[in-house]
C-alpha cells in the first residue's frame, strides 16, 4: 500500500512516499482502518526533523490525527464493527504511545490501531472535519475550559491565531462568549481570522501588539483592574513571553501549550507578581475534550477552519505549508 514514511531525521526530502509498505493486520484487541483523513501538525514537522532527548524507532509513518472507517476487527473487539466511521485519539493511554510517532500514524492508506483509542464518530460530522480535532482543537479545548477557566465576557488575546491551534482557540474562546483579539502576520490572515469571528485583529509584524492593547483597552494599573486584557493565549514563546505578560490586566491568565519559537525565552518576574498573573500550562487533551468538540460539530456549533484538503502524493508538500506557516487553521491528507 502506499504510505509517507520518515527513514531518518532532517529536511523536507526526509518524508518519502512509498507504494510497497506493508497492509497492517489486526491483533487482538486492534482494529485495522481504511484511512479517510489525516490531519498535519507542527508537531509532525518535529517527528521529521528530530526532537532533542526524543529517540524514535525509525521508520515511521507520521501523522498524529487521524479518521477513517473500521475494515477489520481484532480478537477481543466488541464495541466496534466493520464499516464504522472513527475518529483515533492519538494517545494510547493503556500501553502508552502516541500515533505518528511510537507507532505508525495516520499518512498511509491503511492504519492499525488500538480499539480502546477509537472515538465514535456522530452523524453530520465529515472525516476531514474529525481529523481535524485531536492535537489542535483538543489542545485548545483543555487549555481553554478544563485550565483556562475562560468564560463570556473575558477579553482574550490569541498569539499565533492563523494556525491549527490558533483557529481552534479564536473559535471556541467564540463559542465561549469571550471578546478575541487575534494576531496574525498578513492582510490575508487578519481578513480570514475576523471571517471566522475575531472581533478584533492585530497585524502583530506592523505594530507592538503589547502597544496595541494599551491603545485599546488601556495600560493594566496594579492597584486595579482596568486595562490590559484577561487572558493571553501564548504558544509561540520566543520574544513574545515578556509582551504577552505587559499585555495582561492585574489577576490576568497565560494560557500556553507550547513553544514553536523558542522554549526558553527570557522572563520579567516583575509583571507576574505586581500584577498577580497567572501562569497556566496545558500539556494534551482527554477523551472528553474530543467528545464535546465532535458534540459541538454534529449541532452546528462548530466547524473546524481547514485549508485545504490533499492527496498523499503531495504529504511533502502539506507538512512544507505547515512548517512555513503558509496555511490558516488545518492541512488534511486523503490518502
Amino acid at each position: 500500500m502506499k504510505a509517507a514514511i520518515i527513514r531518518s531525521h532532517g529536511g523536507a526530502e526526509a518524508l518519502e512516499l512509498v507504494e510497497d509498505w506493508p497492509r497492517p493486520v489486526a491483533g487482538a484487541g486492534d482494529v485495522v482502518l481504511r484511512v479517510k483523513a489525516s490531519a498535519l501538525n507542527y508537531h509532525d514537522v518535529f517527528t521529521r526533523r528530530g526532537m532533542p532527548g526524543i529517540k524514535l524507532d525509525l521508520p515511521v509513518v507520521p501523522g498524529l490525527d487521524l479518521a477513517g472507517e473500521v475494515v477489520e476487527i481484532g480478537e477481543g473487539v466488541t464495541d466496534f464493527k466493520v464499516g464504522d466511521g472513527v475518529l483515533v485519539d492519538p494517545l494510547n493511554r493503556v500501553e502508552g504511545g502516541l500515533m505518528g510517532e511510537t507507532v505508525d500514524g495516520g499518512l498511509q492508506q491503511y492504519a492499525r490501531v488500538r480499539a480502546h483509542q477509537l472515538v465514535p464518530i456522530p452523524e453530520g460530522v465529515t472525516y476531514e472535519q474529525a481529523a481535524a480535532l485531536p492535537v489542535a482543537y483538543g489542545t485548545a479545548h483543555r487549555m481553554l475550559f478544563t485550565n483556562g477557566g475562560i468564560k463570556a465576557g473575558d477579553t482574550v488575546l490569541v498569539l499565533g491565531a492563523s494556525g491549527g491551534v490558533g483557529t481552534g482557540t479564536v473559535l471556541l474562546a467564540k463559542l465561549a462568549g469571550a471578546h478575541v483579539i487575534a494576531c496574525g502576520s498578513s492582510a490575508e490572515k487578519l481578513e480570514r481570522l475576523k471571517a471566522m469571528g475575531a472581533d478584533e485583529v492585530i497585524d502583530y509584524t506592523r505594530s507592538d501588539f503589547t502597544k496595541d492593547i494599551y491603545a485599546r483597552f488601556g495600560k493594566p494599573h496594579r492597584r486595579t483592574y482596568d486595562g490590559g486584557v484577561d487572558v493571553v493565549v501564548n504558544f509561540t514563546g520566543g520574544d513574545t513571553w515578556i509582551p504577552s505578560l505587559r499585555a495582561l490586566k492585574r489577576g490576568g491568565k497565560l494560557l500556553t501549550c507550547g513553544a514553536t519559537a523558542g522554549f526558553d525565552p527570557k522572563e520579567d518576574l516583575r509583571f507576574i507578581w505586581t500584577f498577580e498573573l497567572k501562569i497556566l500550562g496545558s500539556n494534551s487533551w482527554a477523551r472528553e475534550d474530543l467528545v464535546a468538540l465532535l458534540d459541538h460539530i454534529a449541532a452546528g456549533r462548530l466547524s473546524p477552519v481547514i485549508d485545504r484538503v490533499l492527496p498523499l502524493e503531495d504529504a511533502r508538500e502539506a507538512l512544507r505549508l505547515i512548517e512555513e506557516r503558509e496555511v490558516i487553521g488545518k492541512v488534511v491528507i486523503a490518502p
